[in-house]
């Protein structure tokens, strides 16, 4: 997605070469008018995977997923790594480890907004090594419903979660594939590489 890739060589900050730094649009300050246009492409590529319901992670996950919700006309669920004074019971849940806070969470959802006859689409912000999406999708094997794919805003092509997930049978679209970040310098998967790993 070209506009996506213009604003990440635009704004995004290269901290190493494995982390990429993008709050100024998309997991801190959120720029509505790319979310839209991201929400539009998601909702393009699944437009006939018959989709009931979109899943993401808190927090940055969600605009994108709104966004998509939007274009779709299906709820949103995220799931919460917080527990809830209201969230306690018929939950759903998995463990996700965080590489880059270096932390473990539990994530949950509660069982009545994930039913055993939705087809869900995964959404989240970035694909690593790929454990937010793991998680999500245990959870949705375990609601019983139906994996329809992974809507990925950014991958880091160069680190292993996509290529384990695909390798699951799992179809993962992302909108901008990363293949290097060395030497402060964001460098894209090409166009080819990107259709033989979609």
């Amino acid at each position: 997605m070209e506009r996506l890739k213009a604003k990440i060589e635009a704004e995004g900050k290269v901290l190493s070469s494995s982390v990429l730094k993008v709050d100024s649009f998309l997991n801190h300050q959120v720029d509505p008018h790319l979310m839209m246009d991201i929400g539009k492409e998601f909702a393009s590529r699944f437009k006939d995977a018959g989709i009931t319901k979109i899943l993401t992670i808190e927090s940055s996950g969600i605009a994108p997923s709104v966004m998509t919700g939007l274009h779709l006309n299906v709820p949103v669920v995220f799931a919460r790594k917080k527990k809830s004074l209201t969230l306690t019971e018929d939950l759903i849940t998995s463990s996700v480890y965080s590489f880059t806070k270096q932390e473990t969470n539990e994530i949950s959802v509660s069982k009545k907004f994930l039913q055993n006859n939705d087809t869900v689409l995964i959404i989240d912000d970035f694909l690593a090594n790929g454990q937010a999406a793991e998680g999500l999708v245990e959870i949705v094997k375990k609601a019983n419903a139906v994996v329809a794919g992974v809507g990925i805003v950014i991958e880091k092509g160069f680190q292993d979660g996509g290529k384990l997930l695909r390798e699951s049978g799992i179809r993962i679209e992302s909108l901008a594939i990363i293949e290097s970040l060395d030497n402060g310098e964001v460098t894209f998967r090409n166009k080819e590489l990107e259709e033989v790993t979609r």
